[in-house]
């Protein structure tokens, strides 16, 4: 048994303790095994553990103790791997936020992308409304792509809308891997209609991770905790579409406060959507409208950059148009030839067998 494992996360079944006052405790005490054996009398040693957190803290051990040795039996059997806040293993850019989750939950394998210390991170976080315009989800989905085509790991939420669309741009990439941080545990996922994106992720394309318990389920409390981490295993983060009060700004705020750069997407003046973003941008936010933008912010080497296009007559003309309009709908390529659906289609099918353009599930095309 890895006793400083069982030690962390016995402390994380004690009442009366949270992440920044677990770390509080870690840090005092030099390790976990050494902690494990505290006296109330030391435990009040600590700063922020008056006498009777010490007291809990000591006469709840048992009962915790048992529940982690549990928790470890039902990880081992569902194939997840837990990392202990202090040990080999742990994200070191996570281990540096201020309250850092004590066990990070993992399914799949982190990326390379989002380990290492700040500096050396090589990922973007991607977050969002849930309500998104199709221009945001377009972008969403386009932006992340071609980032994780050139070797940045995308991690977001696994909510709908924004969150959904970046998981996917990274999954379409050769070799792009993505991070789904979830406000339940790992075993939980939500919602529910992202369980196969989920398992996508799973095939060796990245992990969902989580601080929480095995089958917590998520609640309302638990997802702005969740957005610290996502900015922890970030190098950056951008945000999409958003308004003032999303759950979008409050990755951005937790970014900002750990040293984090914060992306923006400019959005159209009097949208709603477009506010969080804009408020941002005023705050120096870096103005994002391509992948180019992120890369060379970061002086990473850049996105592959599309190939040109040189087809003859209506062919080059529509793909132009698909490549100017991000990720269009059927119904937006009609408005800007002028065509109707049956002339397009032929067309369309024939770019696509010349792996000019990709039909892409939701309807879209991109080249």
């Amino acid at each position: 048994m890895n006793n400083a494992l069982h030690a962390v996360l016995t402390l994380t079944f004690t009442p009366g303790l949270g992440p920044r006052k677990i770390k509080g405790i870690l840090e005092h005490f030099g390790s976990a095994e050494v902690l494990s054996g505290a006296t109330p009398s030391e435990l009040t040693a600590v700063e922020g553990v008056g006498r009777k957190l010490a007291e809990t803290i000591a006469s709840s051990r048992p009962v915790a103790r048992t529940k982690a040795d549990v928790e470890l039996t039902r990880a081992e059997r569902l194939g997840v791997t837990l990392l202990s806040l202090g040990s080999r293993e742990y994200p070191e850019s996570l281990a540096q936020i201020y309250d850092p989750p004590p066990v990070l939950y993992v399914r799949g394998a982190l990326p390379g992308g989002v380990r290492g210390e700040l500096s050396d991170l090589r990922s973007l976080g991607v977050v969002g409304t849930r309500n998104a315009s199709p221009y945001g989800l377009g972008l969403s989905r386009r932006l992340s792509r071609e980032l994780a085509a050139a070797g940045v790991a995308i991690v977001s939420g696994l909510a709908l809308g924004v969150d959904t669309a970046a998981h996917e741009g990274a999954l379409e990439a050769p070799a792009g891997a993505t991070v789904a941080v979830l406000g339940s545990g790992v075993d939980v996922i939500y919602p529910a209609q992202n369980r196969r994106l989920a398992e996508h992720i799973l095939e060796g394309r990245g992990a969902v991770v989580s601080e929480y318990h095995l089958g917590t389920p998520p609640r309302a409390e638990y997802f702005p905790g969740r957005n610290r981490i996502i900015s922890g295993l970030s190098r950056g983060v951008l945000v999409v579409e958003g308004g003032k009060k999303s759950g979008a700004l409050i990755t951005a705020e937790y970014a900002l406060e750990e040293g984090r750069t914060v992306f923006a997407i400019p959005g159209r003046i009097g949208d709603p959507k477009a506010e969080g973003a804009l408020e941002l941008l005023k705050q120096g936010a870096v103005l994002t409208q391509s992948a180019d933008d992120v890369v060379s912010e970061f002086g990473w080497q850049g996105a592959p950059t599309a190939p040109k296009l040189e087809l003859p007559g209506f062919p080059g003309e529509l793909a132009a148009i698909i490549r100017s309009r991000g990720e269009p709908l059927l119904d937006d390529l009609i408005v800007a030839t002028g065509k109707s659906a049956p002339e397009l289609l032929p067309t369309l099918m024939t770019l696509e067998l010349q792996g000019v353009i990709r039909a892409l599930p939701s309807g879209r095309y991109s080249i």
